[in-house]
């Protein structure tokens, strides 16, 4: 299985250093910070718990759960037609308007699919309203979807996980000893002056790392199996201090910059 989005911070070329480094054993998975599921699908747990605070990514996973055909159906309609800026101007602005109307249905997660795949670089962005504001990629065509693999993606899920859209701390409120928890929360910033990640309304600040790590600690203290990832930064550095940390080279996809396409990520554990 693969991810249906292209997803800043997705982990699909971390992918092999994560899973040699997985607990030989654990209970049940959480995954607090689900984005792509890059993670989720190649590992596929039995017992998953997945939850993500971007209300539209939800969207995407519980209709797949629920009604596959209907997000397969509407995703091959949208590619019948030839894409221009034009249509993905009108279809961006049909996505946010059901995004003001809680309209979170079907309909909602193909248009999430097909923005993703005719937007800028894959990127995810919201205004402060909560609103996709990201530019045209300027493709005029190819498929938005993997038929087979989408229906083997609501298959799992149908099969094997529970989804949330909660707070990072509410999603692990059922974590217990013996448990997995993959944290892979929105990156922090690489220099002082760069912005916090907004691939959510409310973004993600310094003061939410800083409450994910006392979690981190709280859950460790409790028996759970943890591992995190994100951006080799002193704040990182310093706020797993004591855990097991490894730094690799990874390359920044998404970037719009091409020169800043290198850079550092950390795998922490407790084990």
């Amino acid at each position: 299985m693969r991810p249906l989005l292209k997803w800043a911070g997705g982990k699909t070329q971390l992918i092999g250093r994560i899973k040699i480094r997985l607990p030989k054993a654990y209970r049940n998975y959480y995954e607090p910070f689900v984005g792509s599921g890059a993670t989720l699908l190649s590992i596929a747990p039995n017992r998953a718990h997945i939850n993500d605070i971007n209300k539209q990514l939800t969207n995407l996973y519980k209709q797949l759960q629920d009604s596959p055909e209907a997000v397969i159906s509407k995703v091959k309609e949208l590619d019948s037609t030839p894409s221009t800026k034009e249509l993905y101007l009108a279809l961006r602005e049909e996505y946010n308007s059901k995004i003001s109307q809680g309209a979170l249905d079907a309909e909602c997660a193909a248009l999430m699919i097909w923005l993703n795949k005719h937007c800028f670089n894959g990127l995810y962005r919201v205004n402060g309203k909560g609103l996709f504001n990201v530019p045209y990629n300027n493709k005029t065509g190819g498929k938005s979807i993997d038929e087979d693999n989408a229906r083997k993606v609501a298959q799992y899920l149908k099969e094997s996980a529970t989804l949330t859209c909660l707070d990072f701390e509410e999603a692990c409120k059922g974590v217990e000893e013996g448990d997995f928890v993959y944290f892979d929360s929105p990156y922090i910033p690489e220099s002082a002056t760069a912005s916090f990640t907004d691939y959510a309304a409310k973004g993600f600040t310094r003061e939410d790392h800083e409450r994910l790590a006392a979690l981190f600690r709280r859950l460790d203290a409790k028996g759970a199996k943890l591992m995190l990832s994100n951006n080799d930064v002193p704040l990182a550095q310093s706020l797993y201090a004591g855990y097991h940390i490894q730094s690799f080279e990874v390359k920044r996809m998404i970037n719009r910059n091409a020169n800043k396409r290198n850079g550092r990520e950390i795998i922490v554990t407790n084990y």
